[in-house]
């Protein structure tokens, strides 16, 4: 399994993202999330979104499939 990164986000976003596509099976994990706590930075800090590059092409069409806020 080799891991690609489709986004980078804010925390809380980056979880819900993580939410959509494990609601459509595919597995999908934060990486930076918990980077610079030790100073305080941490919500500063984008949270990439990582997927098996297989899942990759799936991930992003559903991703553009989402209206931006």
């Amino acid at each position: 399994m080799s891991l690609v990164e489709i986004g980078r986000y804010a925390r809380n976003e980056a979880h819900m993202v993580i939410g959509l596509l494990q609601s459509a099976d595919i597995l999908a994990v934060a990486l930076d999330g918990n980077a610079s706590i030790a100073d305080g930075s941490q919500f500063f800090i984008p949270v990439r979104v990582m997927v098996d590059e297989d899942d990759a092409i799936a991930a992003r069409d559903i991703l553009a499939g989402v209206p931006d806020s």
